[in-house]
């Protein structure tokens, strides 16, 4: 008899229903596959290692998105306990979610990163004088996911709230240079770039948590309609970033393009890409000619070989 998938899902970060949605999407895929499946709920107990462990699955489909479920946590303890599962080992996860040495990284790379400040969520100045930017800024938890508590800060009015704002999620702010453009994210699958999508957000001047998730929140243009030396950029830069991490499986790198300046900047680099019904990773699957249960499939049997084993 065949081992279950394991849908990993939940979890008590701000992305909690996000990755309930990303649960149900694979969940309906692994049932038109056939496949045998079942879902785990992490809640903020010991509980789901325990029903990991009795139920020995196939391999753990982490379909969480923020906090333990990206930033390595749950990779050590899928590690721990032998089981494949998809997406980056502990270090790669650790690095992408912790937005500040994962620019740093890139930059070692070679890859364009806006200038930043990063401070305690407790020593943000209070004048934005002393932070040394110019407006605009965009001031964001460092290690919160789907623009989750992001603002960007026009004028010295909005400092103050946009700072309370990413302070309220108990980590480091980091308070980085607007860069503006056309918002691009690329896909690499197994260290391969996908596709470049372009993003239009139709409500919000950015792609908030709004225009991430909710219907009609945001036009994708795929492939997204740049010069050709700048669509291979992109997915240049995407697998370099991918690959300055040490990542595995599917990640996504977004991108801002200046198109006046030329200059293709690297905001930050996804581990987890979302899987509803909304998610580029899908679309840019479905553009170079694969249904969601493809993709679903090559994420399962790609952990086969994908698993972080501890001796």
């Amino acid at each position: 008899m065949r081992k279950p998938v394991a849908i990993l899902y939940g979890g008590t970060s701000a992305e909690r229903a996000v990755s309930c949605a990303t649960a149900d999407a694979v969940a309906s895929a692994l049932m038109r596959l056939q496949r045998p499946f079942e879902r785990v709920d992490m809640t903020s107990s010991s509980a789901w290692i325990d029903t990991l462990r009795k139920m020995d699955p196939e391999m753990v489909f982490i379909a969480l998105h923020g906090g333990s479920g990206e930033n390595g946590t749950v990779q050590a303890v899928l590690d721990m306990l032998g089981l494949p599962y998809n997406g980056s080992g502990v270090m790669a996860s650790a690095l992408a979610m912790d937005k500040a040495r994962a620019k740093i990284i890139f930059a070692d790379a070679g890859l364009s990163v806006a200038a930043d400040r990063t401070y305690p969520a407790h020593a943000v100045p209070v004048d934005f004088t002393e932070v040394g930017l110019a407006l605009p800024v965009v001031v964001k938890p460092v290690s919160e996911g789907s623009s989750v508590g992001v603002s960007i800060v026009r004028n010295a009015a909005e400092w103050s709230k946009a700072v309370k704002q990413a302070a309220g999620y108990g980590q480091p702010v980091m308070v980085e240079e607007y860069i503006p453009g056309r918002e691009l994210t690329v896909a690499v699958m197994s260290g391969k770039a996908m596709a470049v999508t372009e993003i239009l957000p139709e409500k919000d001047a950015f792609y908030n948590y709004e225009a991430k998730y909710a219907t009609g929140g945001s036009r994708h243009i795929v492939p997204a309609n740049l010069p050709d030396k700048v669509y291979t950029r992109a997915l240049r830069d995407a697998e370099k970033a991918h690959d300055a991490l040490g990542c595995e499986g599917a990640t996504r790198t977004d991108f801002r393009y200046n198109e006046k300046s030329g200059d293709l900047v690297v905001l930050e680099l996804n581990t987890l890409p979302g899987m509803t019904g909304t998610s580029l990773l899908p679309e840019q699957a479905a553009y170079l000619g694969d249904s969601f249960e493809e993709l679903v499939r090559k994420i399962v049997e790609g952990a086969k070989c994908a698993a972080h084993k501890v001796a």
